[in-house]
């Protein structure tokens, strides 16, 4: 899926490696700032270790949960059949919706219009026309009415719908903006468009069902500093903590309401709900960045945990640098730093044509840090526990 700084890439590239190595030794591993789940349910369904892994936002644990809290393969496709019939009855009952043949403003503007009327549908009320068409939108309205009830398949079921409506997005990079009906951006719009939600959903169902942990693990909404506070002597956390300047809740609201099932009134181009409905980390902001981190590399370290760390090697536009948290790190662990390829997000860039206006691309070559940091003994008794803070777990 679009993820800013997705862990993907690095997993082939060192990360997965290190991982491989380490995970063995250690007691729990613990995933402080799970994103897109890549490194969680990579560890989770490679090693007998129990994985557990925390994010701020709703989503985040959807697409853990639906690995880490199960141990044995579900029947896909006998769930998918019961679940899409389901899902194509309740389609059938949603008359006169438009379509998007002839891509101008106004068939734009009417498309929107007529979502927007849809009170029930609160996918396609919000965001219908905008990151996804009437079409789309209203399918993934009745996927996510007729998800499963029983768990474990209703978290599996919901995390294929979040990765089918990240797959499905109108979005040059994230769920931020969506492509307008511009000269530029219309053929990029209408290619996001024709994907079909309900084909992708059943293909990564499918794939969801049968993977599965080796040892049941555990995923929540949480604040990475109250994760760290759970830690134990031996543990493993995996740190990788926002890079961006803009708060991340900002590029994920669209997966936030199909994983809530909520949706707050939504406004501007990028059909925002008010900020202080989305979570805001203390890692995300210039002023707090550096403290976020030292309290957190603190607390690990006075429960005697050991673990990795991965950050842009450059300076980033929250006021960290990768030289920084290799300095901070070194207060507290014996630290191995390595550095690597990897790709990460321009935050809304385009591929090939610059279909939004800008230059930029939407994923770049960097230079990322690996740190491996080890535990120095001396920190369990000297050094007392942080305060509580806020970050983005």
């Amino acid at each position: 899926m679009k993820y800013m700084g997705s862990k993907r890439w690095m997993l082939g590239n060192g990360l997965g490696h290190l991982l491989d190595v380490t995970v063995p030794n250690a007691g729990r591993f613990v995933d402080l700032f799970s994103g897109s789940a890549a490194v969680a349910t990579f560890v989770a369904t490679r090693h007998r270790s129990e994985v557990h892994s925390a994010d701020l936002q709703t989503y985040s644990r959807v697409l853990s949960a639906a690995i880490l809290e199960r141990t044995s393969p579900l029947l896909g496709d006998r769930i998918w059949s019961k679940w899409e019939h389901a899902a194509t009855t309740m389609r059938r009952g949603i008359r006169s919706v438009p379509g998007d043949s002839a891509l101008t403003q106004r068939s734009v503007t009417e498309m929107r219009d007529w979502c927007a009327r849809r009170r029930h549908l609160i996918i396609t009320r919000a965001y219908g026309g905008h990151y996804f068409s009437a079409e789309q939108a209203v399918w993934l309205d009745a996927l996510r009415m007729s998800i499963p009830r029983s768990l474990p398949q209703r978290t599996a079921a919901l995390a294929a719908i979040i990765e089918t409506a990240a797959y499905c997005a109108a979005a040059p990079g994230h769920t931020a903006q969506p492509f307008q009906p511009t000269r530029t951006a219309k053929p990029f719009l209408l290619e996001a468009w024709k994907r079909d939600p309900v084909m992708r959903t059943g293909l990564v169902f499918k794939t969801i069902c049968a993977q599965h942990a080796r040892l049941t693990g555990s995923a929540v909404v949480s604040d990475a500093l109250d994760t760290a506070k759970s830690l134990r002597p031996g543990d493993l956390a995996f740190i990788d903590p926002p890079y961006s300047g803009v708060q991340y809740s900002r590029f994920y609201h669209v997966l936030e309401t199909i994983a809530t099932g909520y949706a707050e009134q939504v406004t501007g181009t990028g059909r925002y709900p008010h900020a202080a409905a989305r979570p805001q980390s203390d890692f995300s902001l210039v002023s707090k960045s550096a403290e976020a981190l030292d309290n957190l590399l603190r607390e690990i370290a006075v429960r005697g945990a050991n673990a990795i760390l991965t950050f842009p090697d450059h300076e980033c536009s929250n006021g960290l640098s990768g030289a920084e948290v290799s300095q901070i790190a070194a207060n507290y662990f014996v630290v191995n730093r390595r550095v690597v390829s990897s790709r990460f997000s321009s935050l809304g860039g385009t591929s090939g044509a610059s279909a939004a206006g800008s230059e930029r691309a939407a994923q770049r070559q960097t230079k990322e840090l690996i740190l491996h940091l080890r535990s120095k003994r001396r920190f369990r008794k000297s050094v007392a526990p942080s305060t509580p803070g806020r970050g983005r777990a």
